[in-house]
């Protein structure tokens, strides 16, 4: 196996592990879910209710969606009695997984030959 395929190998392996978050975040009502979060500028977390109303989802599809996106690791639930409040992960390692997998796949196709004949 050539150092090439060795790192594509690799490439693809890294990918598998980032499969969750690219998941999550492809999804375009989950995209608008976050958006609407962090426009809320709620440091200390919001609720299903407070995302409902500024999303066209229902309750249901807002917590399914918030689900998706805590089994990703991008959100963390905070609970008070029986409140729960969602925010974003600051430790996220899902975040950190995906980024060195993006830097990866970069560096691999700066290495490709261009095929188009047209340079850069």
């Amino acid at each position: 196996m050539s150092d090439h395929q060795r790192e594509i190998a690799g490439l693809a392996e890294e990918f598998e592990r980032c499969r969750r978050i690219l998941l999550a975040l492809g999804d375009e009502n989950r995209q608008h879910l976050i958006l609407e979060m962090m426009r809320m500028n709620e440091c200390g977390g919001v609720r299903v209710g407070a995302i409902t109303e500024k999303t066209h989802l229902s309750r249901p599809a807002v917590s399914h969606h918030i689900q998706i996106l805590k089994d990703a690791g991008l959100l963390k639930v905070r609970r008070e009695g029986t409140k729960n409040y969602y925010y974003f992960d600051a430790d996220a390692q899902a975040m950190d997984q995906l980024l060195q997998m993006l830097t990866h796949a970069k560096v691999i196709m700066e290495q490709l030959p261009d095929r188009s004949g047209n340079g850069r």
